[in-house]
């Protein structure tokens, strides 16, 4: 079989032959399986930063564990190279490529170009040619709601109504003139009796009147919605000059309808801003993202949407990755996309968004990422929808929970352990110089936080300077006694105790377990640079977990807690040994009148600030003894300025 380091040099020979040309890359694994497609101005350079380990995303070892083989295709520019990169992914959807959670098939609105009379239609189909698309909504009620605000506004057929059907099977047969010359005799379908059709079926409008409606409704959908009011005013106006009221009062029921249809909507801009706003907000291993749509200085819809990998792949990458899967699916192109950093190659892809903006006044699309004033404002909420567009998806599928699940049951396979770790206890030491020295206790409980089982010890060994082995070995054997082991404030024994510290930790812990007799807890330490896990069984160096694997994030999440616990408890004791040890010094201030002048600041920085008056009118402070204090404080404040 071959190893890593012969693969690798077998790849780098390959790669001499590769050309260095502008192209699109695929990874694939010894399946022969696309695992990741990119692309690259230059092809060799690019590809080499992989097997060289020149590419510092977390993702990158674990990939070039799984490849095998790659291809390439030589493109003649940069923007033919990220159409054919989207592509590409589309079709095969590779494990290392960021993507949508839930690759469903999201609703758009539709209006189908090609035929003689266009119709609209809510649908999840694959996009067909020759047919116009809009969004895609996330919401499929707000979608259904737009279609039918739309067909309230502009009569327009529906894909669904069965005399539309029957109309659209003789237009495609060619059947157009006779139907045209007859269609006057045929009975309308309920829509055109109601309003919401215009009479295609029954011959009540010709194909030229009926392709002006379908225009209306396209720009509608497109939002240009003041200029499309301003049209249909003009003609309502038209309409009462030749005194044609009742088509005057059609036009103005459907002006009302669009302009309540716009008081729905949010206003955010004086301007008329014509911009999707992208908010991003990542975990470890999934992210929720949130599209404002802005058209005409108004939100006028807003979709969201769970991306896979979170951390595990950098910003550029993620943010690039749903732009590509976005703006292939929508025909909804803005002027402008706001972001909180720009795509590495924004260029490039704000080329292929003008590209398809296809705007007849020559309009381009651009790129920012704000930093005050009114988008970014409206860029931070975006941001702030989108956690809460994770938030909901993490309580709607129980995400959590079998994220814990998945972690545990790879902790047990990973560290070999004889059953999943449903008790972790961690262990943290924080000292300074070896004063103040304290350790934290944290538990997870079927991989969660068990915070009222969570301890914290002082360490009472005499230390000169800091002794992170004396410390663990202090606090293993204060915890794991015959006394404490047996006592029920402290839950039952662990499934697997985590030190963070690594090597040397678990060589502290493992001596002080042998001189106990200690030998029925799995034992691992956890280094803090890679997040490495050196266990007891292995000699042949640390179990490394997968990047952006549920067994990572739950380590890493122990291990954080652990600190933070740690942490908080070492600045508590060393806050009140430095009031005790300053205050200490000061003559007459006993400990009633010293408990009096914490109690009058409420905090040790709030005595540290005082002034001398201040102190003075503390209660049961004589005037002499405030003097000293106030001295006593400006010598330590000059010292630790």
């Amino acid at each position: 079989m071959e190893t890593l380091d012969k693969k690798i040099e077998r790849l780098k020979r390959e790669l001499d032959e590769v050309p260095t040309l502008p192209g699109v890359y695929l990874w694939k694994d010894a399946s022969g399986d696309v695992i990741y497609v990119g692309k690259a101005k230059q092809l060799r350079a690019r590809m080499r930063q992989y097997v060289n380990f020149q590419d510092d995303r977390a993702k990158i070892p674990l990939l070039v564990d799984a490849i095998d083989s790659f291809e390439y295709i030589v493109v003649e520019n940069e923007h033919e190279s990220l159409v054919l990169e989207k592509n590409l992914i589309n079709q095969h959807a590779p494990f290392f490529n960021a993507d949508f959670k839930d690759d469903k098939s999201y609703p758009f609105i539709a209006v189908t170009l090609d035929d003689v009379f266009p119709a609209i239609k809510y649908t999840r189909e694959k996009h067909k040619k020759g047919t116009k698309y809009f969004g895609p909504y996330t919401d499929s009620r707000s979608a259904r709601i737009v279609l039918d605000a739309v067909r309230r506004i502009v009569p327009i057929c529906a894909a669904s109504c069965a005399e539309w059907r029957r109309l659209k099977r003789k237009m495609d047969k060619g059947e157009i003139d006779a139907f045209l010359s007859s269609a006057k005799a045929l009975r309308p379908c309920f829509d055109a009796h109601v309003g919401l059709g215009p009479g295609a079926c029954f011959g009540n409008v010709t194909p030229e009147e009926y392709r002006e409606n379908v225009n209306r409704v396209l720009r509608f959908l497109e939002g240009n919605r003041n200029e499309f009011i301003d049209e249909m005013t003009a003609e309502m106006m038209q309409a009462a000059e030749e005194l044609d009221f009742e088509r005057a009062g059609r036009l103005k029921e459907r002006i009302d309808a669009m302009r309540s249809l716009e008081d729905k909507q949010h206003a955010v801009s004086s301007r008329d801003m014509n911009a999707d706003v992208i908010g991003i907000f990542r975990e470890e291993t999934i992210a929720g993202v949130h599209v404002f749509i802005v058209r005409e200085g108004r939100i006028s819809n807003s979709n969201e949407f769970i991306l896979n990998r979170g951390n595990d792949v950098p910003d550029d990458d993620l943010l690039r990755a749903f732009l590509l899967r976005y703006y292939d699916a929508t025909a909804s192109i803005p002027r402008e996309v706001i972001v909180r950093d720009l795509p590495e190659d924004s260029e490039t892809i704000a080329a292929w968004l003008t590209e398809k903006l296809s705007s007849a006044h020559g309009a381009k699309v651009r790129f920012s990422a704000p930093l005050k004033g009114e988008k970014h404002e409206l860029l931070e909420l975006a941001e702030k929808n989108a956690r809460h567009t994770l938030l909901r998806y993490k309580v709607r599928t129980s995400y959590e929970d079998q994220r814990a699940n998945d972690a545990l049951l790879q902790l047990e396979s990973a560290l070999a352990l004889p059953a999943p770790p449903m008790r972790i206890e961690c262990f943290d030491i924080s000292t300074i110089h070896g004063s103040y020295t304290v350790a934290s206790m944290v538990v997870f409980t079927n991989g969660k936080p068990d915070k009222s089982q969570y301890r914290r010890f002082k360490i009472k060994t005499p230390l000169d300077e800091a002794n992170d082995f004396l410390s663990m070995q202090e606090v293993m054997r204060r915890r794991y006694s015959d006394e404490r082991m047996a006592d029920e404030r402290f839950g039952s024994k662990p499934d697997l105790i985590i030190l963070d510290g690594g090597k040397p930790q678990l060589s502290a812990a493992v001596e002080m377990f042998e001189e106990m007799h200690r030998d029925d807890i799995a034992l691992c330490g956890l280094a803090k640079r890679d997040e490495e896990l050196f266990v007891t069984w292995q000699d042949t160096g640390p179990v490394v977990l997968p990047s952006g694997s549920a067994s990572l994030y739950l380590v890493k999440q122990v291990r954080d807690e652990a600190h933070r616990f740690a942490i908080t408890f070492h600045r508590e004791l060393r806050g009140k040994g430095m009031t005790a040890s300053i205050l200490d010094d000061v003559e007459g201030l006993g400990p009633v009148r010293k408990k009096a002048l914490m109690k009058h600041f409420k905090s040790f920085k709030a005595l540290r600030a005082a002034t001398l008056d201040e102190l003075k009118a503390a209660p049961s402070i004589p005037a002499s003894v405030a003097e000293e204090v106030y001295l006593v404080l400006q010598q330590y404040n000059e010292q630790t300025n």
